[in-house]
C-alpha cells in the first residue's frame, strides 16, 4: 500500500494511546510502535540487514515484538513465509495492526504463543530460524513487565532459544541472531551443543570503541569452520545511528 499523506493521517487517527507511526525508510514500509512498550533498535534493522531468506523458504522468527525485523526482511528476500512467535499480548497485537498495516497478510504470519510449543504451529522443519532474543539474565529493575520480558530472559533462557531453534530447523537450516558481546561465548557454546555450527560472525562498537554486540549465522549440523568479519561502527561520535545501516550496502562485504 503506499500510504499517501491522507492515509497517514486516518492511521495516524487510529493510534492508541502512546503509540507513534514511523517510516522505515524502505520500500515504503511503516511501522508503529508504543513508547510505553518496548521499541526496536539499530540491532533490529542490522539483522533485518545480515539475514538472508531464499525464494520459496520458510522461516521463523522466535520473539517478533513489533514485527519489525520480519516486516523489514520481506523487503530485502524473496521468501514463502515467516511465522512469527511473540508470547506476549501487547506485542502481539502491535505486530498483529503493524503486519496489516503494510498488507503483509499473505507474507508473515503472527503465532501468539509460547514458541516452545511450536510443534502445534509447524509440521516440518524450516529453512531459516531468526532472532533478536532477550540479551540479559534476570535481574531486578523498575521496567515494566512488557519492556523486561522483551530484554531479559523471564520467559526464554539462552539454552531454550538456542534448543528450540536447533530443533526447528532442517539440516543445513540457518540461523541468524544478535546478541550481547560480552555473551559471546556463552552463545556460540551453546550453539555448538545444539549443533548449530557458527559460519559467520561480526560485532558492532558504537563509534567511541565500545564493543556492543555480535551477530551471527549459524547451520545446522554444519562443519566447522568460521569467517569472523570486519567489525561494524553503528554510532558516529555524537552516539548518532548511521543513516548508511538502514541500507545492505554496509553489509556487501560481509556476504
Amino acid at each position: 500500500m503506499n500510504l499517501t499523506k491522507s492515509n497517514l493521517e486516518e492511521m495516524n487517527s487510529l493510534l492508541g494511546e502512546g503509540e507513534r507511526l514511523e517510516d522505515l525508510e524502505c520500500n515504503n514500509l511503516k511501522i508503529i510502535q508504543n513508547k510505553n512498550l518496548y521499541c526496536f533498535t539499530s540491532d533490529s534493522v542490522i539483522l533485518a540487514n545480515f539475514l538472508k531468506i531464499k525464494k520459496n523458504e520458510t522461516a521463523v522468527e522466535i520473539g517478533g515484538g513489533c514485527g519489525v525485523v520480519s516486516i523489514l526482511a520481506s523487503a530485502k528476500n524473496k521468501f514463502k513465509k515467516i511465522k512469527i512467535f511473540e508470547i506476549q499480548k501487547e506485542m502481539q497485537a502491535l505486530c498483529q495492526k503493524n503486519i496489516n498495516l503494510n498488507n503483509l497478510q499473505e507474507k508473515l504470519e503472527l503465532i501468539p504463543d509460547d514458541v516452545l510449543n511450536f510443534k502445534k504451529y509447524i509440521d516440518k522443519n524450516v529453512d531459516v530460524v531468526f532472532s533478536n532474543p532477550p540479551y540479559h539474565k534476570v535481574s531486578e529493575t523498575k521496567e515494566n513487565i512488557v519492556k523486561k520480558t522483551a530484554k531479559q530472559e523471564v520467559e526464554l533462557t539462552l539454552n531454550s532459544f538456542v534448543e528450540v531453534a536447533s530443533k526447528m530447523l532442517k539440516f543445513g537450516g540457518r540461523f541468524y541472531c544478535s546478541y550481547p558481546a560480552e555473551r559471546a561465548c556463552e552463545l556460540i557454546s551453546t550453539c555448538h551443543k545444539f549443533n548449530i555450527a557458527i559460519k559467520k560472525m561480526f560485532f558492532t562498537d558504537n563509534g567511541k570503541g565500545k564493543i556492543t554486540l555480535i551477530f551471527v549465522e549459524g547451520v545446522k549440523d554444519g562443519k566447522e569452520g568460521v569467517l569472523v568479519l570486519p567489525m561494524l561502527t553503528t554510532n558516529n561520535q555524537n552516539g548518532e545511528f548511521l543513516e548508511e545501516l538502514k541500507t545492505r550496502k554496509f553489509l556487501e562485504n560481509k556476504k
